[in-house]
Parts: C-alpha cells; structure tokens; sequence
C-alpha cells in the first residue's frame, strides 16, 4: 500500500468535509455548533481550494472543511484534493463527504504527497488518508507508485542519470518480477545492428545502449512499449540555446514512463505478453559527433540523412520499433518527450497521439477521459510524408520547412512498424512547468496511467 494511505478504523480518523457552493448549506447543518460558528467567523467560503481546520474543544482537529468545484464546471479539477497533503496538520484521515470521484480524489492525496527528496531534505508530508469505501486502493497505490518512480527518475540530474543509471533503474525495476533482462552496450550496438542509437549515443563517454526485458506468459497477446531514453540532450552539433537545455533532464521521460507503465502491468499481473525496449543514449558534443547532412543506415535497411542533430529522440526510436516490429506484437507503444511543434500545439498537459487503427484510438481517447490522463489524436497525414524525403538516402530525419513537427516526427516513426498488428505513438512532454494540485513542479507522469487503463481492460 502507498505510504499515503492507512489501515486504520474509519471511527477513529479526522474528516474531510469536501463542500461546494451547492452543498455547503447541507453539510454546515451537520456539524456542530461551534464547528459552524468557527467557519463563520473566519469568513469561509465554498470555492475551489479554499481549506479550513475546525478545532475541537480539547484542541484536537474535529474536522476540515475543503472546497471543491461544481462537478459541471468546466474548470472542475478532480485532482483538486491533491492539495490536502500539503495543507493538512500531521494526522490520519478520511473523507466524510463523497467528492465527485472518489478514486481519483484518494488518488490525488497520494499524488499530491510525492517529494523530490534526493538531494535536500523534502520529507513528504506526515498526513494519511484512511481508503474511501468501494475504492480499490492497491489498484490506486500501484499507479501512484509508478508515478513516483517517473517522477523521480525525470527529476534527477543526468550527472546522476546517464544510460548506465538508466539501466540500472530497469534492472532494479525488472528484478522484482520473473523476467528476462538483456543490454546492448556501445560498439556491441554496431555489431547487432543499430547503427542510429549508436551514432547518436557515440559523442558521450558514457556508452549508448538498449535495454531490453520481457515479462509474462509467451502464450498472452504480445505487447511492446518502448520509450525514448535520451538522458540528456545538447542538441548535439545543432546545439540547443541554454534556455532549451535548461530541463534537458527530461528528455528520458519517455523511457521513465515506460517503466512506470511496465511496474503497473507486471504489479497487477495482466494477462499479457510484455516487452520494455528503452534507447538509453546521451546526445553530446564532441569531435566525433554526428553532423547534419551525414547519412546513416538503419535496423530496417533505410538510409537516413541527418537534417538536424536535435531531432536526436527519433533516430533511436526508428531503430528501437523496427526491433520490435520483428517480434510482431498484438499492439506496439511508443512515448517520447520528441518535438517541440506538439507543445507549440497542445500545451504542456494534453500530449498529441498517433495511430491507424480507429478502435485503439476510440479505446485509448477513452480511457484518458475516464483516467483524467489526457491525449489529444493527431493525424498521421499522408500527404506530409513526402516531406521526409532525402535527394541522398531513403529518408530525412527533420523535414526542413518548420511545418507539423509533431506530425512528420510520428510519420518517421511510421517508416520503422509495418508488422505490428497496431502502433500507438504518444508525443509527451513529461514535464509540469507550474505547479498544481496533486502535480507538482517537475518530471511527470503522462500517458501512463491511459494507456494501463486500456491494457487492464483489454487484458485483466
């Protein structure tokens, strides 16, 4: 169970009142008198975010007042009770009134609690929320432990984040289940046929690899996610400004929450055939960089020219799905934090997805609304791919007109799956520059939970 939470009898923990405009009258009515007139002298009010402790006469807690939006506003933020933890006096305690989810709200608390506490003291708060009725909170705990790990592993520094920690995060990750756990590591990558995670890793002293692990019955539907590892990313010779390269960090979010999906599934023991495929590369500067207008083949036997050394993420993603298009998976997942053209689009929050297959992207649209996880479809739209031509390979790996980045990065990516049954390719930013409530500052988990809420209803 996340430490979030507590076993506790029900009787004995402090109430949250959540209220709204609508229902403040209702639940002032029952509670005490002095509770009421406590609330009225300090001038409460029923909106969004607004808190209040109601001391007991012994001095003690007796109850808190927390406030919610309508359920049909617009605004409404079912993660709203993910401020509680950091608002709460130390105790234990438990909701009183039902909010409008009661599983997103408890999984909100626990959100809400995570502390990035590698490096300074950031202890998380010492308050724990006694589950609601009907919740499945190992169902919760297992997602909010997941995010934690994204969160953690996007939040630490690439000096202590490189493509070796990076493995030995997904080793310490796959040693707690039954799986089988293979690396490629540096001029090996050459040998076994990846030639771009190679040539994008090859400038960094510390050695490019791909990290490759199963999980499962071999008799289960095939599944692969892969996740796009860049530990950190200059943008090579095409060097990012320095505000570009400020949060760089993040540039291995996909890969974190590939392995926040992965610790969901293999936890709650879905009836599927996994496999995890994580580039894990540093994209460097040095006299043995890749160039612009260089041209390299690929795992799949199409020559790239590079026509930018900072569209970095999808060279080693090309080699990375056409490895796993061989093993011909039922459906094929990518995350990437790729393109700035999606953000430019989207927004930090609403990562844009691709996908042929209609009822995939029904499902996966769908879970993301009933998860509050959200994904927006994007087109993979033909008529753009003749922009990805090259007069000198195959293939560009960054048309050079400036126009749909996001959409010309998932066609790239397009080029490597043919034997797939169905490809999902999800463009996050992995990151939240602001923070609010249950999401703090920092790495964050994106996609993850949808797409562990389409596979549990697929494969439970």
């Amino acid at each position: 169970m996340h430490p979030a939470f507590e076993t506790a009898s029900a009787a004995s923990a402090i109430p949250i009142h959540f209220v709204t405009a609508a229902t403040w009258d209702a639940v002032a009515g029952g509670l005490s008198q002095t509770a009421r007139a406590f609330a009225e002298a300090n001038g409460f009010k029923a909106k969004p975010g607004r808190y209040l402790v109601l001391p007991a006469a012994s001095g003690t807690v007796e109850a808190v007042l927390f406030g919610l939006d309508e359920a049909a506003s617009p605004k409404h933020d079912p993660f709203r009770p993910g401020q509680l933890p950091g608002l709460l006096p130390p105790g234990v305690y438990r909701f009183a009134t039902a909010p409008h989810d009661a599983r997103l709200a408890a999984l909100a608390f626990a959100l809400g609690s995570y502390r990035f506490a590698r490096y300074r003291k950031n202890e998380a708060p010492d308050v724990r929320l006694v589950p609601p009725d009907g919740v499945d909170i190992d169902d919760v705990s297992r997602i909010a432990d997941a995010a934690r790990l994204a969160r953690d592993l996007i939040n630490t520094p690439a000096n202590d984040m490189g493509p070796a920690e990076l493995e030995a995060a997904a080793r310490d990750l796959a040693s707690n289940y039954d799986t089988s756990f293979d690396c490629v590591i540096g001029d090996d990558l050459l040998k076994k046929n990846f030639p771009l995670i190679h040539a994008v890793g090859m400038a960094s002293p510390r050695a490019p690899r791909l990290i490759d692990f199963s999980w499962g019955d071999p008799a289960h539907p095939k599944v692969t996610l892969v996740g796009k590892g860049v530990c950190f990313d200059t943008g090579g010779v095409d060097l990012k400004p320095p505000g570009g390269m400020l949060i760089m960090k993040k540039d291995m979010g996909g890969a974190a929450n590939v392995l926040a999906t992965a610790a969901m599934i293999m936890d709650a023991g879905l009836k599927l055939r996994l496999r995890v495929l994580i580039p894990a590369v540093e994209n460097s500067v040095a006299g043995n960089a890749f160039r612009p207008l260089d041209v390299f083949p690929s795992r799949k036997g199409l020559s790239v020219e590079i026509g930018n050394t900072d569209a970095e993420g999808r060279l080693v993603l090309a080699d990375t799905l056409a490895l796993a298009d061989e093993d011909k998976p039922d459906l094929l997942i990518d995350l990437g934090t790729l393109t700035g053209a999606a953000r430019v689009a989207l927004g930090p929050e609403l990562p844009p997805f691709y996908t042929n297959d209609e009822a995939l992207a029904a499902d996966i649209a769908r879970c993301a609304r009933e998860e509050r996880d959200p994904l927006w479809r994007m087109p993979l739209w033909p008529a753009y791919d003749a922009w990805l031509d090259s007069k000198v390979a195959d293939l560009n790996n960054a048309p050079s007109n400036g126009f749909a980045g996001s959409i010309t990065c998932a066609l790239f990516l397009q080029r490597f799956v043919e034997a797939a049954k169905s490809w999902l390719h999800v463009d996050i930013y992995g990151w939240t520059p602001t923070a609010k409530p249950a999401r703090p500052e920092g790495g964050e988990c994106q996609a993850a939970r949808a797409i562990y809420r389409l596979l549990s209803q697929r494969y439970g």
